[in-house]
């Protein structure tokens, strides 16, 4: 069988913002079906990647392809024709608080279709029941808790059945026991639609459970793609035998484990200490668990 061709396709991606450059040469394969992980440390460009692969950036170089096209030579009417074939799930969930659920899930099929009503309100049961919602339809977002808010905007997000859907930090403010939950539906709904996923985290243990592959970033750059089974041998590397690994690799095994030290923290130590003696003022660590906390 021949390779299957990458549904995204980000090539050579560079962007500067002032003069910054906050992606540095990205370069990321997405192919059809899989669930990719994005994960990295806050500010490493995760979500600069993202809004690029969905459009709403250009690149300063390079290109994003999805489906073939490069999304940066499209016009907004075209962009928007290939809007229709992915879905977007944002950190907050993004609902209209003036709609009901229903009228969230349905304003997509009523801005972009020319379904009657009828069939609206089957759709949108359709995709509510896929979330298991369906029975807070009438509900409105200030009614729901936060777990319902992220599925009722995956809902929305699958109201005109997308190929490809984007997940922006689906776990994020969650307790222990919905962020399970949102994981389960995530794999849940890719067996069962064979959607593509792409899913932004720096959540491990979310990032374990639904990924096909992962990428790790740091400072713009892509350190590693590869399967979820290389990361998990990386993440249970021995001390001992941590000292053989390259300075990439050591990067990725303090970030994937939470570790309180190495190459990460003996950067920030850096940074801070030059800024201390710039005036700045030096910020508060916090210390991340050293094992994660949902059991496989």
């Amino acid at each position: 069988m021949p390779p299957a061709q990458p549904v995204i396709a980000v090539q050579n991606l560079v962007k500067r913002f002032e003069g910054r450059e906050v992606l540095r040469g990205i370069n990321l394969d997405v192919l059809p079906g899989e669930t990719m992980v994005v994960m990295g440390g806050s500010g490493c460009g995760k979500s600069t990647l993202l809004r690029h692969m969905i459009g709403s950036l250009s690149p300063d170089e390079g290109a994003v392809l999805m489906f073939g096209k490069n999304l940066a030579e499209m016009n907004e009417a075209r962009l928007n024709e290939v809007r229709k074939r992915f879905g977007i799930l944002f950190q907050s969930g993004a609902l209209f608080n003036s709609m009901t659920v229903a009228e969230n899930v349905a304003l997509p099929l009523r801005e972009h279709t020319d379904l009657g009503s009828e069939i609206i309100d089957i759709q949108v049961k359709i995709k509510l029941e896929l979330v298991g919602l369906r029975e807070h339809a009438d509900k409105y977002p200030a009614q729901l808790s936060g777990g319902m808010k992220k599925r009722a905007g995956l809902a929305r997000a699958l109201a005109l059945d997308p190929e490809i859907l984007f997940y922006d930090e689906p776990s994020a403010g969650l307790d222990p026991v919905t962020s399970a939950q949102i994981d389960h539906l995530i794999l849940a709904l890719s067996k069962q639609l064979g959607v593509t996923s792409v899913v932004v985290t720096h959540e491990m243990d979310s990032a374990f459970v639904i990924a096909d592959r992962m990428a790790m970033l740091d400072k713009g750059r892509v350190l590693r793609v590869d399967s979820r089974e290389w990361f998990d041998q990386l993440r249970k590397t021995p001390e001992p035998q941590s000292a053989g690994l390259s300075e990439d690799e050591r990067l990725i095994r303090q970030f994937l484990r939470g570790d309180a030290e190495g190459p990460i923290t003996e950067r920030q130590d850096q940074s801070s200490f030059e800024a201390d003696l710039l005036g700045a003022v030096r910020p508060v660590e916090v210390t991340p668990s050293v094992e994660p906390t949902r059991l496989k």
